[in-house]
C-alpha cells in the first residue's frame, strides 16, 4: 500500500504545514486506490458528492462536510469530479509540538485518533466559510512570508483546531474539560506506538512510571472507559485493519500481534464483535461496516 509522505512547503516559511486547494489535489482524491499518509489532514468540502472509507468507517461526503484524518489511517475515496470544491489543511505532528509545547496536543483533539465517534462533521455553511477564510489567511502568510508570519500561522492554526474541536464535541456530546494530568493522553499515545507488541496494562504502567490504578482512573475520567477497554478497542481495530489490508492469513496476523495461538485471537475477535473474522470480512466487502 502506498504511503504519501509530507513535503515541506515551497513557500517563504518552511514549516511542517500547508494549505492546499482541491484544484491542486483533485486527481489524488478522485483515485479509488487505498493509501495512507504520514501527516494529519483536515478536509473542508464546500461542495461535494461521494463517499470515503476511512478507519473502517464509511462516510458520505456532501456539501459542508469536514473530515479529520490522522497519520497512517487507511482511506479509499469515491468522489464525483463535477462540482467538487474543497480545501485541505495538512501538517505533521512536529509542527504542533514545536510551536505549542504540548506533546499531547493532538491527543486532546477529540477528532484525531478516534475509534468510537465519527471522523467527520457536517457544519453550517457560515461556519465552514469562516474556517475557509482562516485557511486562506494561513496560505497567504505561507506564500508571502514576513518576520512575524510564523506567529500568525501558529495562532490561526491553534484557533482553527480548537474551534473545530469545540464544534465536534458539541455535535457528539463530548466533554472538552481539560484533564488534571496527562496520564490518559500519554497512555493513548503509547498505545499508538506499542499496541502491536504489547497488550498488558502493566507494560504501559512501567513506561509511564505510574501504577495501573492511576492509569485506569485517569483513562476512565477522561474517556469514560477503563484502560483495559481502551486497549482492547485499539487492539481490535488493529486486527480488523490487518484482516482488510494486510493480505495475511489468520495465523500470520495472530503471531504478528503477539497472540500465543491463532485460536486465541479468533476467540478475542468474536467475543468483542459477535461475529467471526470470516463474517467480518464478508460484511466489509459487501459494504456492511461494523
Amino acid at each position: 500500500m502506498k504511503t504519501i509522505k509530507f513535503h515541506k512547503t515551497e513557500c517563504g516559511v518552511e514549516v511542517l504545514l500547508n494549505v492546499l486547494h482541491g484544484d491542486m489535489l483533485s486527481e489524488k482524491y478522485l483515485e479509488r486506490d487505498t493509501y495512507n499518509t504520514d501527516f494529519f489532514e483536515i478536509l473542508l468540502f464546500k461542495t461535494a458528492n461521494g463517499t470515503l472509507i476511512l478507519n473502517q468507517q464509511k462516510i458520505n461526503i456532501t456539501d459542508n462536510t469536514v473530515v479529520f484524518i490522522s497519520p497512517f489511517q487507511k482511506r479509499e475515496w469515491a468522489l464525483e469530479k463535477e462540482g467538487l470544491d474543497f480545501t485541505v489543511l495538512v501538517f505533521q505532528e512536529n509542527f504542533l509540538n514545536d510551536f505549542f509545547s504540548d506533546k499531547f496536543f493532538t491527543y486532546r483533539l477529540l477528532y484525531f485518533y478516534q475509534l468510537n465517534y465519527p471522523l467527520h462533521l457536517t457544519i453550517e455553511r457560515g461556519e465552514l466559510q469562516k474556517s475557509l477564510e482562516q485557511l486562506a489567511e494561513i496560505k497567504y502568510e505561507l506564500a508571502n512570508s514576513r518576520t512575524d508570519s510564523i506567529h500568525i500561522i501558529r495562532s490561526l492554526t491553534y484557533y482553527l483546531l480548537l474551534k473545530l474541536n469545540r464544534v465536534y464535541a458539541d455535535a457528539n456530546k463530548l466533554s472538552i474539560e481539560r484533564a488534571e494530568n496527562n496520564f490518559a493522553y500519554q497512555f493513548k499515545q503509547l498505545l499508538e506506538v506499542h499496541i502491536r507488541e504489547e497488550q498488558r496494562i502493566d507494560y504501559y504502567a512501567g513506561l509511564m512510571n505510574v501504577s495501573r490504578i492511576t492509569i485506569n482512573s485517569s483513562v476512565k475520567k477522561q474517556f469514560n472507559v477503563t484502560a483495559t477497554e481502551l486497549l482492547k478497542q485499539r487492539l481490535l481495530f488493529e486486527i480488523k485493519n490487518d484482516l482488510i489490508h494486510s493480505g495475511k492469513n489468520i495465523a500470520e496476523i495472530a503471531y504478528d500481534l503477539n497472540f500465543l495461538e491463532p485460536v486465541h485471537m479468533m476467540r478475542f475477535f468474536k467475543s468483542h464483535t459477535g461475529i467471526t473474522s470470516g463474517q467480518f470480512l464478508s460484511d466489509y466487502h459487501n459494504g456492511i461496516f461494523s
